[in-house]
């Protein structure tokens, strides 16, 4: 009998609302903005040097919260620069929030801002049929490879665009968080689809030698609330097991022993610790700084 179970990625707007709860509940993007505060400054301190002209690449974008604190760094460390900042994301809906975010934001006066409403697969082919390989300065990809069907040639690619003095970051989930030990463990009963596949920090290093790479990598550490996945019927917890499953309504699609099995799991150290009464489900990111 087929699986009634489906992959979140076939529900975008339950994918959107799963997304957005995920990032109130969790530190991600605080943890992340903890990184650009303290080491993206030394990331980036010659990538501009003696250049009018400073070319960024978003890959994967997103609604560009991220984005634009990288920015203001780049503006901090090189004042009056013009900036370059295209940004590949193939979701509109995203696209449109950037822009938001954008007409909100004051001193972007010397930021030019182009979308590509585009997968990274289909900017590089565009690029490739134009004949086009326009180099840039800085290019990161925050929390997009699980996105990508070839990661090695993905990572490759960009890596070729980049300029003498620049670097290529990369934001992926952490080899040491719960995500490696829920995924390795249970990844191949979830019902993944050809949208998405599992990588973590900890893959990169056997990408990046082989490829003849040199890199630096930084754990940054960051958790999640999980406890209401643990209280049956609670809306935000069937969300949340969603997200962490990558399954439309897991809790009333899933095996009730995968459903029990899993419940025990994310109560286990390896996925999360108890503090003060809650679940906390180590959610903790790699950061990976690569060379030209």
């Amino acid at each position: 009998m087929a699986s009634p179970m489906r992959s979140l990625f076939t529900d975008p707007d339950r994918y959107l609302r799963s997304f957005r709860l995920f990032l109130e509940k969790s530190t991600e993007h605080q943890s992340m903005r903890e990184f650009m505060e303290r080491q993206l400054p030394g990331v980036i301190a010659s990538i501009g040097n003696g250049k009018s002209t400073i070319n960024v690449l978003s890959v994967g974008g997103g609604a560009g919260e991220m984005d634009l604190l990288i920015l203001s760094k780049v503006q901090a460390r090189y004042p009056g620069v013009t900036i370059n900042n295209d940004v590949i994301e193939p979701s509109a809906d995203q696209i449109s929030k950037y822009k938001e975010h954008v007409a909100q934001a004051s001193n972007l006066g010397n930021v030019k801002f182009t979308w590509h409403n585009e997968t990274a697969y289909e900017y590089e082919s565009r690029m490739n049929a134009e004949k086009k390989s326009k180099k840039w300065d800085f290019i990161h990809m925050i929390q997009m490879l699980y996105y990508v069907k070839d990661i090695p040639a993905t990572i490759r690619y960009f890596h070729s665009l980049l300029e003498s003095q620049a670097k290529l970051l990369i934001i992926l989930v952490s080899g040491n968080s719960g995500w490696e030990t829920l995924w390795k463990k249970y990844g191949s009963s979830f019902p993944l689809d050809d949208l998405c596949s599992y990588v973590s920090s900890g893959d990169l290093p056997k990408i990046l030698d082989s490829a003849g790479l040199k890199y630096q990598l930084y754990e940054l550490p960051s958790h999640m609330d999980i406890t209401s996945c643990f209280i049956e019927g609670d809306k935000d917890g069937e969300l949340l097991l969603d997200f962490l499953t990558e399954t439309r309504d897991f809790s009333k699609t899933a095996p009730p022993e995968l459903k029990r099995q899993l419940l025990e799991e994310l109560r286990k150290p390896g996925c999360s610790e108890n503090r003060d009464g809650k679940v906390l489900f180590n959610n903790n990111l790699g950061v990976i700084v690569i060379e030209p």
